[in-house]
């Protein structure tokens, strides 16, 4: 092993959101690295041989239900899978096992890999040891700008769920009240500029006691201030980093984090990191049309990178001056961690 020149390490700063080409301490936010597209996944590189001193590789994974790649038998190389988001069948030496957020697969040196992934937005991280896998991995791929997996190359038949194994629940948002099961990545989906709303819940499905959107987006700056007289608006970070401002004040939403902003909360959105997931839960059913008027429908259950043009949303509030918004200024400036 060579030796470590340990004067010059301590007084190196991280290299921020690049990849070094030696190992050197750098910082990698979620969704940067280097992107490949392959086989409907988007793979994103944070470590390669040349940044790690040869010790190790790492990536991560994203993609829809039905993806799937198989891996050759790497005969000295160890790879682990750690399943972040969403849920994968997976095939080790001819064992197949389904897996969810949590859990892990492991491949030892010598073994096939072929895996499928079971629902939308599912994300697996990969650490192998020596290097190998990415090579693996990448071949047939091809590098992108993008940070989210294009549906294009994918057919109907890609995303049919595998012999024996069926989804949680529907895709489709049913009409009217009563039980229901929703499938991750289902829902109607409504597409804004580098954003998707997902309704997971209509208010013809709560008795207008409220309504759900699922907000899959890029990183985006504030919105402008607003309030909302007749509606309270909750916010959950399911993934990824939102910012919100309250009443002149910051607040960094991570996952697991809420936010509650009762009618008459002066407040303002921004996302701050690549392929961020929120649940909104609006109150009554009064907002509904917002998200209808501002937004083109779509089938696809993630967005496309430029697709929407942004004067879809300035035209669908200007058009109907009966939203429950009231807007009381520009887009707030980002205060706290700006180059974050």
């Amino acid at each position: 092993m060579t030796e470590i020149d340990l004067e010059r390490i301590h007084a190196l700063a991280p290299v921020i959101n690049a990849l070094p080409g030696e190992p050197v301490p750098y910082y990698v936010a979620s969704g940067e690295g280097e992107r490949h597209e392959v086989g409907g996944q988007l793979v994103t590189v944070v470590a390669r041989t040349q940044d790690t001193g040869g010790l190790f590789e790492a990536a991560f994974i994203l993609g829809p239900a039905g993806a799937q790649g198989a891996g050759s038998a790497l005969d000295a190389v160890q790879r682990s899978f750690f399943v972040v988001d969403g849920s994968v069948q997976a095939t080790i030496a001819g064992r197949t096992r389904i897996l969810v957020q949590g859990d892990s697969f492991h491949v030892a040196p010598g073994e096939t890999l072929e895996y499928r992934l079971l629902s939308h937005m599912t994300r697996i991280f990969l650490f192998s040891a020596p290097g190998g896998a990415l090579a693996d991995l990448l071949g047939g791929g091809s590098r992108t700008e993008k940070h989210l997996f294009t549906m294009d190359s994918l057919s109907a038949a890609d995303l049919q769920f595998p012999p024996g194994v069926e989804a949680a629940g529907s895709l489709e948002l049913p009409q009217g009240s009563g039980g229901y099961f929703l499938s991750a990545g289902g829902g109607e989906h409504r597409a804004w500029p580098d954003a998707l709303n997902s309704y997971l819940a209509r208010p013809s499905n709560t008795g207008g006691r409220y309504f759900a959107v699922n907000t899959l987006a890029a990183v985006q700056p504030y919105i402008i201030r607003h309030f909302h007289r007749l509606h309270t608006e909750n916010f959950v970070c399911l993934s990824g980093r939102v910012w919100l401002w309250v009443n002149g004040q910051e607040v960094l939403l991570t996952a697991g984090d809420f936010l509650h902003a009762p009618a008459g909360t002066i407040h303002s959105f921004a996302i701050g990191a690549h392929n961020t997931q929120m649940l909104g839960l609006l109150t009554g059913g009064v907002f509904e049309k917002f998200f209808d008027v501002t937004s083109e429908p779509t089938s696809a259950p993630v967005y496309s990178e430029g697709l929407v043009d942004p004067s879809t949303v300035i035209a669908g509030i200007q058009a109907n001056p009966d939203l429950d918004l009231q807007v009381v200024g520009p887009p707030p400036e980002r205060a706290l961690a700006p180059g974050l």
